[in-house]
């Protein structure tokens, strides 16, 4: 498969111009597909309780307000938002393996993941080698990412693209399809810390990849965009994507995440 911009572009305009009947309902179901993220210098153990706190007490069911799916840290915190989430049916999500850069040895990276598996990390999100990547270094990036999974144990893996760094579709589209096949779970856009993070266009090319993989292998990989995505409109374009590309039966949140901060707050204060 080969894309072009001007493609992406129309196709874009054929998922911007949906008409959302239920814009309420989405707002609430979107509330149940968000890790709530703090990935900061400045974290610490009761930053990450209190993020806790506000991912389950947000919870209302005269309302019909689920909790959030996950809670995304660095390994150190993982223990901390596991024992605040006893009993709360929301993961712990950590990033590992040297994010945001994946500058370290693979020895290292992995040790990393798992410690924080060890710590009781539900899921991993991990980051490929972009240098390497784009440096021709395929084979490295299979071995990482399927080295990765399998340090992950019983966690589920999700691999960061870093698209904004890869810009390229066709790069971002074989980076997909490589993950993949190396054994992830999920493919995510972005760590957060490079701009441009989550787009649409980028979501286009790896849900194309996604639903492309499933059709040549019947197997189901989740897709997260991460990063920016802070509005609650721009939560419903990525959504319609997913729905658009992939259909309904990707619209849970076994297999479709959104990476936010900030979104949380926002859609609870848009809900009627």
């Amino acid at each position: 498969m080969t894309f072009t911009n001007e493609n992406i572009k129309n196709e874009i305009q054929k998922v911007l111009s949906f008409n959302v009947d239920d814009q309420q309902y989405v707002y609430r179901r979107i509330i149940n597909h968000i890790d709530l993220t703090t990935l900061e210098g400045t974290d610490n153990d009761e930053k990450v309780r209190n993020l806790c706190k506000n991912a389950y007490e947000i919870q209302n069911t005269a309302k019909d307000i689920p909790a959030v799916a996950a809670i995304c840290v660095y390994p150190i915190f993982v223990k901390t938002a596991k024992e605040a989430l006893v009993g709360k049916n929301i993961n712990v999500a950590a990033v590992a393996g040297a994010f945001p850069s994946g500058q370290s040895s693979l020895d290292i990276r992995l040790a990393e993941v798992r410690y924080a598996v060890e710590q009781g990390a539900d899921e991993i999100d991990m980051v490929i080698s972009r240098g390497r990547f784009l440096s021709g270094e395929r084979d490295f990036i299979r071995e990482e990412v399927s080295k990765h999974k399998e340090a992950c144990g019983n966690a589920h893996l999700k691999v960061i693209l870093e698209t904004g760094e890869l810009l390229d579709p066709n790069l971002i589209f074989e980076a997909s399809m490589i993950s993949m096949e190396a054994g992830a779970d999920f493919i995510k856009t972005s760590t957060g810390k490079i701009q441009p993070a989550a787009t649409l266009e980028s979501a286009y090319v790896m849900l194309s990849a996604i639903k492309g993989f499933y059709l040549k292998t019947g197997k189901k990989i989740g897709f997260k965009p991460a990063g920016g995505i802070s509005e609650p409109e721009t939560a419903i374009h990525f959504w319609n994507m997913v729905k658009y590309i992939n259909g309904e039966e990707w619209l849970n949140n076994t297999l479709f995440r959104y990476g936010a901060s900030r979104l949380l707050s926002k859609l609870i204060d848009v809900i009627k």
